[in-house]
């Protein structure tokens, strides 16, 4: 009998137990955020959030007069007050643990990330996966209006196309907000953002008509890095220097380049994986950096005649001469930060800790304004091509006139 009482009220105390969640809240009460923006518009932030709208992204609705998604924007002088005064406007309390990218304009980004990237790291409602990027040219509202095709609802877009760029594109990075808040405390590594412009007609792409036909009057592009010094936006690196970049950093994981050919054309290659390993030395109280990079590729296109893909000696030749235009790009774009940004986006700060850790924290104060413009880089490309294709002649060298 007492066996029995004990196990009843074990069961009554396990049922109270698991009665439910305290702070549970219903789907129907709520607005599914994802995709968000803050602006700096005359000294206050302007929150810009894009809401999925559900009847709209449900199967047997799609396509309907609707727009898939709404944009709700307030002002404040925090972002937590600009994203309760959305409660004036949207009949739901914005939800942001969906959230997928993350937009800050260039005036944000200028006049300093780190108050924003405290709100999104301290509140539990942010889930740290998504990706953050700076607006170029245009404010965050004005991007997160253009509607795309493909992906109904923009921010889907914007997640997927930065995430297939940083994989088979080189110059685009997906960044998340862990990340990021790792190189914002990291002592010798500032941080870098993909850039998003709008191309084409702005006004065209905020409506409907902008997905109607095959052709797209105005798209969301990402374009360039842009170079931060602690959180402070300073410059942007184009494409070409963009790539040298991630090239440098070791996490390139695809790409494309070519070589010119003696006389016409081009050999295309296709940059299947990467490998970049930094060590720092000190030579005569000053610091250097050795930086080897291991590349490998596939060529994918033949454009020159005369090319013979059969002989060893002419693979070996286009290895070299790849190891040799890759090494000047690499010595251009350090040589670059090192004049125009003069901040430490490669890590080699952090490099130079690892391998003498007392020289570092001698220098680590001066890094940036004394050591990092002045130092000297050794940069070592060893490039190997594994396939030439299923042909090593080209079509080109069967065309008689």
């Amino acid at each position: 009998m007492k066996r029995i009482l004990a196990l009843l009220l074990i069961h009554i105390v396990i049922t109270l137990l698991l009665s439910g969640c305290w702070n549970r809240r219903e789907l129907n009460e709520l607005a599914i955020a994802v995709a968000a923006g803050v602006d700096w518009v005359d000294g206050r932030y302007r929150l810009s959030v894009q809401v999925a709208v559900p009847g709209q992204v449900a199967a047997k609705r799609s396509g309907g007069p609707q727009a898939p998604a709404t944009l709700y924007t307030a002002e404040g002088d925090t972002i937590f007050e600009a994203a309760r005064r959305i409660t004036q406007i949207s009949p739901r309390k914005i939800y942001f643990s969906h959230l997928r990218m993350f937009l800050m304009d260039e005036a944000m980004a200028r006049e300093g990330i780190a108050k924003v990237l405290d709100l999104l790291s301290r509140d539990h409602e942010f889930r740290p996966d998504f990706y953050l990027v700076v607006t170029r040219g245009a404010t965050a509202e004005e991007t997160l209006k253009i509607m795309t095709t493909m992906e109904t609802i923009p921010a889907n877009k914007l997640y997927d196309s930065l995430q297939i760029s940083d994989q088979v594109w080189s110059p685009s990075m997906a960044v998340t907000l862990d990340q990021l808040m790792n190189d914002l405390t990291s002592s010798g590594k500032h941080p870098v953002l993909t850039g998003l412009v709008i191309t084409g007609n702005r006004d065209i792409g905020e409506t409907k008509k902008n997905v109607e036909n095959i052709y797209t009057p105005s798209h969301l592009k990402y374009s360039g890095l842009a170079v931060f010094k602690l959180d402070k936006l300073i410059g942007w690196l184009n494409e070409k220097d963009s790539r040298g970049y991630r090239l440098i950093r070791g996490d390139v994981k695809s790409s494309v380049d070519f070589i010119p050919c003696r006389n016409e054309g081009k050999v295309i290659l296709e940059t299947l994986r990467t490998d970049a390993k930094m060590k720092g030395r000190i030579v005569q109280s000053r610091p250097e950096m050795d930086i080897t990079i291991n590349i490998e590729g596939n060529i994918a296109a033949v454009e020159c005649s005369g090319l013979d893909l059969s002989q060893p000696a002419t693979v070996r030749d286009l290895e070299v001469e790849m190891e040799e235009r890759l090494t000047q790009n690499l010595e251009s774009v350090i040589n670059k930060v090192q004049t125009e940004h003069k901040v430490d986006i490669f890590g080699f700060g952090e490099a130079l800790r690892r391998s003498h850790s007392k020289a570092w924290k001698e220098m680590k104060e001066d890094w940036n304004d004394r050591y990092f413009p002045n130092l000297q880089t050794h940069i070592h490309v060893d490039y190997r091509i594994r396939r030439t294709g299923t042909t090593n002649d080209s079509i080109l060298n069967d065309l008689k006139e």
